[in-house]
């Protein structure tokens, strides 16, 4: 259905969200076509030209995220920093890491002082890094994925860069956030990640994020109402499944009870006092996936090729479904805000 008469953008949707709740918005909307045939014509492979198709379910809204949430990617960040992005040495830095670190990470909250023992522990070895510092320190690691506008929704190509050797999709649960600060739903997302860039230096994360076609968002917002509440992405469990042209298959599971900083929190630390977002934002909250097992030569660990399906889903959430290819092949992105702005003022949207 299209809303748009009742909230010309998504953002302002849910910035209204208490004034317009979905349903009755929806009886006020007009069809654009059926679910299913919307759904098939969303696929890059089989689009047709001027047929609806899903889009990312954002709009204006920033795109936010949050790293080194869940203990298996803050290690696999310090491997990448210790290696200086080369994945032949993973191996062996792994075994080393796993001998050194003692400690049962996920079971040490953030900012404690349990967290700043092995603070000290780890400094004594020489093994401090500035993941473990947002890991385990009292403040979080929040930062820009992408530009409003810029992300791309199911059946899209994702995009790897063409010079990147060492890379891999980090499915995550997406958190929507309105200009007050409410969290009013949620949805998955694809924060494609550039391993070999980020281990080089952890300045280059936006070289390392954010390229053509490297944020995926949907395949739709759910929100929050009586039947279904932040508890319930709480204990979600997130599935990954990567199916290679070269016949590789790669399945994992894993569950949003394993963040080590709740939700609220990671909202909390990014929207306040000091920061707002006038548009709200969409945060991803951090993966929970590292993916380790060899692609090919053993130790090499996995890496993304053109032509890889990643499907991420969750029971609650549906399934987000990509193909990636190189960000300077698959479609450039040409419609931002500017263009949003011009087809509201065309279709006599924009009201005072």
């Amino acid at each position: 259905m299209d809303v748009t008469g009742a909230a010309p953008t998504v953002s302002e949707f849910c910035n209204r969200h208490d004034e317009l709740p979905g349903t009755d918005a929806a009886d006020d909307g007009v069809s654009i076509g059926s679910f299913d045939d919307i759904l098939v014509n969303s696929s890059a492979d089989t689009r047709q030209d001027g047929v609806p198709y899903f889009l990312s379910p954002i709009d204006l809204q920033a795109i936010k995220a949050a790293g080194v949430t869940f203990v298996s990617s803050l290690l696999e960040r310090v491997i990448e920093e210790r290696t200086k992005g080369d994945p032949t040495l993973a191996g062996e830095v792994r075994r080393e890491l796993a001998g050194e670190i003692d400690a049962d990470l996920s079971a040490v909250r953030p900012g404690s002082e349990e967290a700043a023992r092995i603070k000290d522990l780890l400094l004594e070895r020489d093994l401090w890094s500035p993941y473990l510092e947002v890991g385990l320190g009292p403040d979080a690691e929040v930062f820009t994925k992408a530009q409003p506008m810029s992300s791309v929704g199911t059946g899209a190509d994702i995009g790897i860069h063409p010079a990147s050797t060492w890379n891999n999709p980090e499915p995550e649960v997406v958190l929507i956030v309105n200009a007050h600060g409410l969290i009013v739903g949620a949805t998955l997302g694809n924060d494609v990640n550039l391993r070999d860039v980020e281990g080089r230096s952890a300045l280059l994360l936006g070289r390392a994020k954010d390229n053509n076609g490297s944020c995926a968002v949907g395949p739709f917002i759910r929100l929050f109402d009586d039947g279904f509440t932040l508890d319930d992405i709480r204990r979600c469990d997130v599935s990954l499944r990567v199916r290679g042209e070269d016949g590789f298959e790669l399945n994992d599971t894993s569950s949003m009870a394993e963040i080590s900083r709740d939700p609220e929190e990671l909202v909390g630390q990014t929207i306040g006092a000091s920061h707002q977002y006038p548009d709200g934002f969409a945060l991803f909250t951090g993966t929970m996936f590292a993916p380790t097992r060899d692609r090919g030569e053993a130790g090499l660990g996995f890496t993304h090729e053109v032509g890889d399906l990643v499907t991420i889903s969750a029971p609650e959430l549906g399934a987000l479904v990509n193909r990636v290819g190189f960000s300077d092949r698959i479609p450039r992105w040409e419609f931002g805000t500017g263009e949003l702005m011009r087809n509201l003022a065309e279709r006599g949207l924009l009201k005072a």
